[in-house]
C-alpha cells in the first residue's frame, strides 16, 4: 500500500511517498510558491503528487498545513504563514479532484507529533505531549495513539497557554503566552543571543549561558506541570530549532514538573524529538493511512 505525506511550510513543501509501514520510497522538496495563494499552492501540491506517484498507485494523501484545520480534516480555516485569502479553503476537496485520491488535512504541529509517535522517539508510547520550540511554539496531544483535536479540530495550541498575564504581548492578542518565553525569538529578546549561539556557549561551559537555559527550562516546566496534571502522559517530546539545546534546559524543566505536578510519575519521560524536518511529512503519511480504511 502506498501513501503520500506532504508538509506544507511557509518556505518549502516537503513530501514523501511511503508504504504502510513507514518505509519511504520517494522524497521531494520544493520551494513554496510565491505568492502562496490557495490556487498556487494547489497547483504545486498536484504537481508534487504527480512527480512522486506518476503511476497513481498511492491510496491516500495527507497534508500538513501551517494553520487551523476543521475537525474533518477537509478545510483550512485560516493560516497566517501563507499569502492570499486562506479563509475556509476546501483544500482537501480541491486536491482530491485534481489527483483522484483521498486527501486529508491536519495541522502541521499535530502531524509532526504524530510522526514522532509513528516512527520517531515516541514510537513505544500512546499518550504523548509534543511541543515544537522554534519561530513559535506549536504542539500536539496524542492520546491513545491518535491526535486529539477537540470539538472543532482546534486543540493543541500549546504555545498559547497563559504563563504570565502581565508578560510580553503575543501576536495571538493575549499577553504572557508560553511562546513569549521559550521560542527562538523569545530567547533572543530575553538574553540577547540567538538560541544556537546560546547553546554553543552552554556547550563550552559558559556559566551565564547555562543560567539562561535554566530560566528557559523553568518556564517550560511551569507550563508542562499543568499539562501533566491534566493529561498524565507517558512522555513529553520536544522538537524544533531550540531542541538541540535540550540537555541544558531539560533538567530545570523536570525539576519544575516534579515540584508542581501532583500526578507526577517518576517514569515520565522528557525526550528530544528525532525526526527533525521530516516529522511533518511522516506524520502526514500516517494521517493518510489512518483515514484510508486499510490500516
Amino acid at each position: 500500500m502506498s501513501l503520500i505525506g506532504i508538509d506544507l511550510g511557509g518556505t518549502a513543501i516537503k513530501a514523501g511517498c511511503f508504504d504502510e509501514h513507514g518505509n519511504r520510497t520517494a522524497t521531494l522538496s520544493v520551494p513554496t510558491p510565491r505568492p502562496a495563494t490557495p490556487e498556487a499552492v494547489l497547483a504545486a501540491l498536484a504537481k508534487i503528487v504527480t512527480c512522486l506517484d506518476p503511476d497513481a498507485e498511492a491510496h491516500a494523501i495527507g497534508v500538513g498545513v501551517p494553520g487551523l484545520v476543521d475537525a474533518g480534516g477537509k478545510v483550512v480555516l485560516t493560516t497566517i504563514n501563507l499569502d492570499g485569502h486562506w479563509q475556509d479553503v476546501p483544500l482537501a476537496e480541491w486536491l482530491s479532484k485534481q489527483t483522484g485520491r483521498l486527501v486529508v488535512l491536519g495541522n502541521d504541529a499535530n502531524l509532526a507529533g504524530l510522526g514522532e509517535v509513528w516512527l520517531g522517539v515516541a514510537s513505544r508510547y500512546t499518550d504523548v505531549v509534543f511541543l515544537t520550540l522554534g519561530t513559535g511554539v506549536g504542539g500536539a496531544l496524542i492520546l491513545g495513539g491518535k491526535v486529539f483535536t477537540g470539538t472543532h479540530g482546534l486543540a493543541g495550541e500549546l504555545g498559547h497557554m497563559l504563563l504570565d498575564p502581565d508578560g510580553p504581548s503575543c501576536p495571538c492578542g493575549s499577553n504572557g503566552c508560553l511562546e513569549q518565553f521559550v521560542s527562538a525569538p523569545a530567547i533572543r529578546r530575553r538574553f540577547g543571543l540567538e538560541a544556537v549561539e546560546l547553546g554553543q556557549r552552554a556547550d563550552q561551559g559558559d556559566v551565564l549561558a547555562l543560567h539562561c537555559w535554566q530560566q528557559v527550562g523553568r518556564d517550560l516546566g511551569y507550563a508542562l506541570a499543568g499539562l501533566v496534571n491534566l493529561l498524565n502522559p507517558e512522555v513529553i517530546v520536544v522538537g524544533g530549532g531550540v531542541s538541540p539545546s535540550s540537555r541544558h534546559f531539560f533538567p530545570a524543566t523536570l525539576e519544575q514538573i516534579r515540584k508542581r505536578a501532583i500526578v507526577y510519575s517518576p517514569d515520565l519521560q522528557l525526550l528530544e524529538a528525532t525526526l527533525g524536518n521530516e516529522a511533518g511529512s511522516i506524520g502526514a503519511a500516517r494521517l493518510a493511512l489512518m483515514n484510508s480504511g486499510r490500516e
